[in-house]
């Protein structure tokens, strides 16, 4: 199979189901973020194979990045491979929910902003926050034109603030979070 099809010469794409789009559609830009932040989350795991709690949620989460990719590629409830549909589902965002909360439980007090930073890992999960709340302006932003899962927008809201704690975490539980003075450079 070759890579170089040049069927995107002209600046379209297909979505799933052959659906010829071009590359600037709103669709096309969501599910390129998701993209995106699940090649950051590849980058925040180089830091973290040695976790044994973060490492193995976060292997999970790019699973489900590529099942919200393959959702949204599939505008109008388009099958996938075998006739199944892709789509994020309630069980997925429930147990995002519970493992926010099993990091959070596991942290300092917060006491001020967070500054993105600390350790690697904590800076590239800041980086993956940020990609991912990109995602989401843009599946709302979707949703207003098309179709998108209401399971979809919880998810990725969610995973923001998974990304969130689980930066915090990376940084020593949150003993080693960079704190937002205010005003200190006035």
């Amino acid at each position: 199979m070759s890579i170089a099809t040049t069927r995107g010469d002209a600046g379209q794409t297909s979505l799933a189901g052959g659906v010829r789009v071009s590359k600037a559609a709103i669709r096309v830009e969501a599910y390129g973020t998701v993209d995106e932040l699940n090649a950051v989350l590849g980058l925040v795991r180089l830091h973290t194979g040695s976790d044994a709690a973060l490492d193995p949620m976060l292997l999970r989460i790019q699973n489900d990045l590529f099942d919200l990719g393959a959702e949204l590629c599939m505008p109008d409830g388009g099958k996938g491979p075998g006739g199944a549909r892709l789509e994020i589902n309630d069980a997925q965002v429930a147990r995002l929910e519970q493992e926010i909360d099993t990091l959070n439980a596991a942290l300092a007090p917060l006491r001020s902003f967070v500054l993105p930073g600390g350790s690697a890992a904590a800076a590239h999960l800041h980086l993956a926050r940020t990609v991912c709340r990109r995602a989401e302006r843009l599946m709302v932003e979707l949703a207003g034109r098309e179709s998108v899962g209401a399971a979809a927008l919880r998810y990725v809201n969610r995973l923001s603030d998974f990304l969130f704690v689980a930066a915090r975490f990376a940084n020593a539980r949150g003993k080693e979070d960079v704190l937002w003075k205010p005003g200190a450079t006035r």
